[in-house]
């Protein structure tokens, strides 16, 4: 049992985020964006599915654990080309102390960013973005919420060989702070409890979309999901629009321009 490759089959889908990111920076800035800084990266699979998609294609990838780096130097990027291996660079550091090339886009995807417990801390990382891209650039962002994100809860998704299961263990009302869990079990019954642990804040929209504002840039807009007509699900195209709906549970983009 692996974690990180259990998290890759059933939390992320790169492929979709890269296709967002790209052609939404392409339609915003009418160019092709190259250099792509993948904040909180984990395993840094999105970064090595950005150099993999154009030549010219260059990524940053920063987390704070080494560990979790060098499960994805031996597990993902040793698996791209010599040439590719050479356009990312995995670096163990902090995100608010980071030092990287001015970027065209940096990413904060899978909710990482709600470990900033209070609006000192989240302005200070956003300040520290902003500085960090050129002067056209794009910050992308991920968020969730609902009636159902503040409530103690458990879900289930079967994937293939093994089940995910997302448990909100603990909400605290009066702070918005939240202990949830990732747990997997394989097919045939072996558990890994608590694989992940998550102590974040509940952050709202309006409150991420104000600090992004006050850390200097000159528009934010939130990119909602449409609805399928048939089934009544989500459709996978993501729009800016100022008007949401009152889902049990929601995830958006949100777009920060310089």
């Amino acid at each position: 049992m692996d974690k990180h490759a259990f998290y890759q089959l059933s939390v992320q889908c790169v492929e979709a985020e890269i296709d967002f990111v790209s052609e939404t920076f392409q339609q915003l800035r009418g160019r092709d964006g190259v250099t792509l800084r993948e904040d909180f990266c984990g395993t840094a699979q999105t970064s090595c599915e950005w150099v993999e998609r154009d030549m010219a294609h260059i990524s940053y990838a920063v987390d704070f654990d080494p560990l979790v780096l060098q499960w994805g130097e031996q597990n993902n990027v040793k698996r791209l080309t010599t040439e590719q291996q050479q356009r990312i660079k995995l670096l163990n550091s902090d995100v608010l102390t980071v030092k990287t090339p001015p970027m065209d886009m940096i990413l904060a995807m899978n909710f990482s960013y709600f470990i900033f417990m209070s609006r000192v801390e989240m302005r200070h990382y956003f300040e520290a973005v902003y500085q960090s891209l050129v002067s056209d650039g794009v910050f992308f962002l991920d968020a969730f919420g609902g009636y159902e994100a503040a409530k103690e809860l458990t879900e289930e998704r079967e994937c293939d060989g093994f089940t995910y299961i997302w448990d909100q263990a603990y909400f605290n009302p009066i702070t918005s702070e939240m202990q949830c869990y990732i747990h997997f079990v394989t097919d045939e019954g072996i558990r890994m409890d608590r694989a992940f642990s998550y102590y974040w804040r509940l952050w709202t929209l309006p409150e991420i979309t104000e600090l992004l504002t006050e850390a200097g840039f000159q528009q934010v807009d939130v990119y909602w999901e449409g609805t399928d007509e048939d089934s009544g699900e989500g459709n996978n195209i993501y729009t800016p629009t100022r008007q949401g709906t009152a889902d049990a549970g929601w995830i958006c983009y949100i777009v920060a321009q310089r």
